[in-house]
């Protein structure tokens, strides 16, 4: 086995470092404040080579393997989870879905605009029925002539506000469950697609965009589908598996954050006449917290080497985003204790840490619905 990145991976990995410590980071605190997104980073992304990393460079992307995509996630989660969780979307859950499923239309249509940001893109599977049991989605999908009309609703929308296309999903037959399902490819200003803000505060990813969409007698053409009729649930479960490990690459990037900020602290800060740091109890739970990053860590880029090598991942997948959640929760409680009534504030940037990472825990899939997919994939599922 070779650990060593090659040189590509270690450049991805150094310029997605530079992006999130010279242009994220200044803006990370006073947009999760806010609760505004910070859209000029989108663009800026775009240049990069990042929204579009792992798209085939003839649709305009970066042609990069998963490896250096969970690399990109990593480095942004490590800044901010929300930069983290808007590159995950646009580009796991959308752009890679067309080009997985799209024609070749649709391909070259849609890809080479989200690949420079001139568009940005959303994934509305979620509703407010139907979470980690898709296929009971209530939003339908009627045929009509050379159309299909969508009605229904889809929650927790990120990316939902600025987005100019969304990948949507809806059934044509909901009696028939996951086989019903269809994929759509909608340009957000077509009539009958309205949208609007979630109500409420979240706990973390406050600057994202979480967005409330209602289709109303939405009428997109036969074109728009994505994949074939009934292929739907397929077109889901594949965006989710990529999505996944964007997520994984992103908690790994919290925990080392959580695990940096927590060495700096304590060695800064003196109690009882010497360094926090030389406390064995602060010691243990550092030693704890780096097992933890660098276990979560292999397994991400388990998981990334195995898709590059065209390997079934689903499980791997599963595997790196529970452990890797889990582990990044227990680092950022970790943090926050180790920073006492420091942590407690958002004056140190532990506390944001703290609220995102639960985020990370439920989006893509939930910790108990990866440990469902992994016993699945251990045991079979009955029938």
């Amino acid at each position: 086995m070779n650990f060593e990145l090659t040189e590509e991976q270690k450049r991805v990995q150094a310029r997605a470092r530079e992006f999130a410590e010279q242009e994220v980071a200044p803006v990370a605190r006073e947009a999760d404040e806010r609760g505004e997104f910070p859209l000029h980073l989108v663009k800026r992304m775009g240049e990069l080579g990042f929204l579009a990393g792992p798209i085939e460079p003839q649709y305009g992307g970066s042609g990069m393997d998963y490896v250096s995509y969970a690399l990109l996630c990593e480095e942004l989660g490590r800044t901010d989870s929300s930069v983290r969780g808007f590159l995950t979307v646009h580009t796991s859950l959308v752009s890679l879905c067309i080009r997985d499923w799209g024609s070749e239309e649709q391909k070259s249509h849609y890809l080479p605009r989200l690949a420079t940001g001139e568009w940005i893109g959303c994934y509305a599977l979620t509703e407010p029925n139907a979470g980690s049991d898709a296929a009971s989605m209530e939003t339908t999908a009627r045929e009509e002539g050379d159309s299909y009309v969508l009605n229904g609703e889809k929650i927790w929308i990120t990316n939902g506000i600025s987005a100019h296309v969304a990948i949507v999903f809806a059934s044509r037959d909901r009696s028939a469950r996951h086989k019903g399902i269809c994929a759509f490819v909608v340009e957000t200003d077509m009539p009958g697609f309205q949208r609007a803000p979630m109500g409420g505060k979240e706990l973390g990813h406050r600057a994202s965009e979480h967005v409330h969409i209602t289709f109303k007698e939405c009428r997109v053409p036969k074109s728009a589908l994505l994949g074939a009729a009934g292929e739907g649930f397929k077109v889901a479960m594949s965006a989710l598996d990529r999505g996944r490990l964007g997520v994984a690459a992103g908690a790994v990037g919290v925990a080392q954050a959580c695990l940096d900020a927590s060495i700096a602290f304590v060695k800064d800060r003196r109690q009882f006449g010497q360094r926090v740091a030389d406390f064995q109890m602060i010691q243990a739970t550092l030693a704890d917290m780096a097992a933890d990053v660098e276990a979560a860590r292999l397994l991400v880029y388990r998981a990334a080497w195995a898709k590059d090598q065209g390997l079934p991942t689903t499980k791997a997948t599963s595997i790196a985003k529970l452990f890797a959640t889990e582990a990044a929760m227990k680092a950022a409680s970790e943090a926050v204790l180790m920073h006492g009534n420091r942590g407690y504030s958002n004056e140190y940037p532990v506390e944001r840490y703290y609220r995102d990472i639960k985020g990370l825990q439920i989006y893509e899939g939930t910790s108990h619905i990866q440990r469902l997919i992994i016993a699945r994939e251990l045991v079979g599922h009955a029938r």
